[in-house]
């Protein structure tokens, strides 16, 4: 009995030391720009972040986040870590965003890269292996980008995948399974999911049209055919504007200086439109011909869609229009639990940014009311002093007026 005992907390230990860490960033120290890298690829204007926890938050410390503190500026620092491979294990990678600022349009994703990556060249055009998170621009754009780069090409996810727009705190969270599966949670909460061959177009599909197939002559898709026996009504054909028969030749009409006078036309509540037959059911309807498939010799498949060979950088690299977007609680794991076990804590911190937002607006509001009142008093005042001079004025018209009488 003892062995067995030994067994299941060796079992268990085991399967704690499989489960690791390859990159938690929380923005505690002061000195984070030590670890992260700002690009210098020229041609572009860069923004700097900086360490805040926004000017609304649940915990002064624990919510501080690198923040975009420059309009209209791209955005690009990576911090890079031990490289890895995911084979044969899961995938999670995971981040906060808060755009604070509520975002018009700029991206909130992230970046993985390889271990090639020159940090101090990162730009739009650096290859990546996986770019995942939320982009906003208006209203036509509000998704999140699931992102792979397969033999070369970078692959978008075909659904579309709506992120949060609001100004509080919201996690995201990528899961990729080694059977090829995927999920997307948005606040430790499952959007989408499915499989990768299915929602990527990685591969070429597995059938094609038959190139060599082409719709039988005969073939009769048509549902209804017109009545051969139905003949048009010989009443049918009415003109479709005929004239007013209530109109009269105005009086003062001069068929010399005016012309002919023509009364106005109007609609014919006779007319009937052009006559069609009535249509029945097609006796040689064969249905929708549909074009035969055959297998697509193009086609390969590959059970390693999920794999990343190497994985050791990690980098925001967007534009801003309107700045202030925080982002943290950066974690790259194998362990779904542990995610998951962070993810939860979402929604405290939601509740104390909403309790402390809704206190800096219901100040702000006193603050318009009374600037507002302030404004109107001022306005009363000045109305009060243009009445006191149109008196004044008033009054020195009459005196100079009774002097003119003297």
């Amino acid at each position: 009995m003892m062995w067995c005992k030994t067994v299941i907390v060796l079992l268990a230990t085991v399967g704690f030391i499989s489960a690791e860490v390859y990159l938690k960033e929380n923005f505690d120290n002061e000195n984070w720009e030590d670890t992260w890298i700002y690009s210098k690829h020229p041609g572009k204007e860069f923004g700097k972040f900086v360490l805040t926890p926004g000017t609304f938050y649940n915990d002064a410390e624990a919510d501080k986040g690198i923040q975009t503190s420059q309009d209209a500026r791209f955005y690009a620092a990576s911090r890079k870590f031990d490289g890895f491979s995911n084979e044969d294990k899961p995938l999670v990678v995971q981040f906060s965003v808060k755009h604070e600022q509520n975002i018009d349009c700029g991206g909130g994703y992230v970046k993985l890269f390889d271990c090639s990556l020159d940090q101090t060249d990162m730009h739009g055009e650096s290859p990546y292996e996986i770019m995942f998170g939320p982009d906003i621009c208006g209203p036509g754009t509000k998704k999140v980008h699931v992102i792979f780069s397969y033999k070369g090409k970078n692959h978008l996810i075909s659904k579309d995948i709506r992120c949060k727009d609001d100004v509080y705190t919201h996690f995201y969270t990528l899961i990729v399974r080694p059977d090829n599966t995927y999920e997307v949670l948005i606040d430790n909460e499952k959007v989408e999911s499915g499989n990768l061959e299915d929602d990527w177009d990685f591969l070429a599909p597995k059938k094609i049209k038959d190139p060599s197939a082409t719709k039988p002559e005969d073939w009769d898709d048509k549902a209804t055919i017109p009545d051969p026996d139905d003949k048009k009504p010989e009443d049918w054909d009415k003109p479709e504007h005929i004239p007013d028969p209530d109109a009269t030749k105005p009086e003062d009409w001069d068929d010399e200086m005016d012309g002919e006078w023509e009364p106005p036309m109007i609609d014919n509540p006779e007319f009937k439109g052009e006559w069609q037959p009535k249509q029945l059911d097609n006796p040689n309807y064969k249905g929708a011909w549909e074009h035969p498939e055959i297998a697509n010799p193009e086609y390969v498949p590959d059970d390693k869609l999920y794999l990343r060979k190497e994985i050791c950088t990690l980098g925001f690299d967007l534009w801003q229009v309107k700045s202030g977007t925080i982002f943290d609680n950066v974690l790259i794991t194998d362990d779904v639990e542990l995610a998951a076990k962070v993810a939860a804590e979402v929604k405290n911190t939601q509740a104390g940014e909403k309790k402390v937002k809704e206190a800096q607006d219901e100040v702000q509001r006193k603050k318009d009311e009374e600037e507002a009142k302030k404004a109107s008093d001022k306005d009363d005042e000045d109305e009060d002093d243009d009445d006191e001079e149109k008196d004044d004025e008033s009054k020195q018209d009459k005196d100079q007026s009774e002097h003119d009488e003297l």
